[in-house]
């Protein structure tokens, strides 16, 4: 199933995506959710019926006189509100070419155990205008990634039990701005501002059971469910990034043992799966100047159109935009103490 979050009269509205059209739950019955978070509050009472009713539209006892076109809405983030919004780094290719690039070797502990950070939930948006900074631009970047979001309360959950915990999974752009990224985590704290201006998910959810046909094993001592999921990133039309969601060395059953471990995970928390091998510019600039001294490096820019799309999840597309200002922050560093 795919569930869909669009504005109505200032409001979040959950949907149906059935055939390409839109179908209003609550519209059709009043007893069903009218917004994401109230599913996932109850989502073991309402995801059986939402089920149900998207069996009767797909069989036609729904007329298209009551659906919407994608088109002709405001699309959300899936979850607009997250209760809280974490991203891990699953991926062992992205890892180990950006220490490469940066001539230094593989950190060990990256095999030993899960991590993640959190990120701004209230920067979270879906699909359109991403509104970026004069200082997001120096060195403004995608990642390429997928997120789940959490379905039901839970606390030191093990692995094993973990993926009944996923509400289903999305397609997630971690937007970066790397010189103000950079420049704080010199301070080893972060990241914090070179992240927190925009986090994108969309353009719908696509819940566990309808990603059954991709399913592939978990890598070897690892555990939780694993997607065969083709993965692509074009600016402006060309292909910039190409990976798989089967290649997360870490799974998110894995990701929220460690995110649940003393903790209350609450349903509508977000996590993602870090960024997959190329996914980024700041890796595949790494990449290019350590073969090609005269590499030029590529960063977005306003103006360019940016677009995801994974297998079975669909295609996530946003534009980016100047904000009509000249305020730097970066303008405003002081002077360094001499001591």
């Amino acid at each position: 199933m795919k569930l869909v979050s669009y504005l109505q009269d200032g409001h979040d509205q959950l949907a149906l995506l059935v055939n390409g059209l839109l179908y209003n739950a609550e519209a059709l019955n009043p007893e069903m959710p009218g917004s994401m978070q109230l599913l996932l509050n109850y989502w073991e009472d309402y995801f059986p019926q939402l089920q149900a009713l998207e069996k009767a539209i797909k069989n036609g006892n729904v007329g298209r006189e009551k659906s919407l076109n994608p088109d002709q809405v405001h699309l959300l983030s899936p979850i607009p509100f997250p209760a809280s919004c974490r991203d891990g780094y699953a991926f062992r290719q992205h890892v180990a070419a950006a220490r490469r690039n940066r001539k230094v070797p593989m950190i060990p502990e990256f095999d030993q155990y899960p991590i993640f950070y959190f990120t701004n939930h209230h920067g979270i948006q879906g699909p359109g205008d991403i509104l970026c900074m004069p200082d997001h631009f120096q060195k403004l970047d995608f990642e390429l990634e997928a997120a789940i979001v959490i379905c039901k309360h839970g606390r030191n959950i093990p692995a094993e039990e973990a993926d009944s915990y996923i509400g289903g999974l999305m397609i997630m752009n971690d937007m970066s701005a790397r010189t103000l990224q950079m420049e704080e985590m010199l301070l080893n704290l972060g990241p914090a501002k070179g992240k927190d201006f925009s986090t994108v998910l969309g353009p719908w959810l696509v819940t566990t059971d309808e990603l059954e046909q991709y399913e592939v094993p978990a890598r070897e001592g690892h555990t939780g469910k694993t997607w065969n999921l083709n993965m692509t990133c074009t600016v402006n039309g060309q292909q910039v990034s190409q990976g798989n969601l089967a290649d997360m060395d870490w799974t998110f059953a894995e990701i929220i043992e460690r995110c649940a471990y003393g903790v209350n995970l609450q349903p509508g928390e977000v996590i993602g799966s870090g960024t997959v091998g190329t996914g980024c510019f700041l890796e595949l600039n790494g990449t290019g100047k350590l073969n090609d001294p005269g590499y030029q490096e590529q960063w977005l820019q306003p103006g360019d159109v940016v677009e995801m799309a994974i297998d079975g999840l669909g295609t996530l597309r946003n534009n980016i935009v100047a904000e009509e200002t000249d305020f730097s922050i970066l303008a405003r560093k002081k002077k360094p103490v001499v001591s």
